[in-house]
């Protein structure tokens, strides 16, 4: 495993809990923000690129 696989799990676990604790405080921002880094994380983790890389891909959609 690479360094870029290992950041996607780390950003998958932390964007679970930002997700979460947006729920709890009913913040949406917060919930929003932990989703997209879920989403990072997890297509960091499957393809090994950079995360500056899958952000700038993922926010062209």
């Amino acid at each position: 495993m690479n360094s870029d696989t290992n950041e996607g799990k780390w950003k998958q676990i932390k964007g679970e809990f930002k997700e979460k604790f947006g729920r709890a405080t009913n913040d949406k921002s917060t919930e929003a923000e932990g989703s997209f880094d879920k989403l990072v994380g997890e297509i960091q983790e499957k393809y090994g690129e950079t995360r500056e890389k899958i952000e700038k891909e993922v926010k062209s959609w």
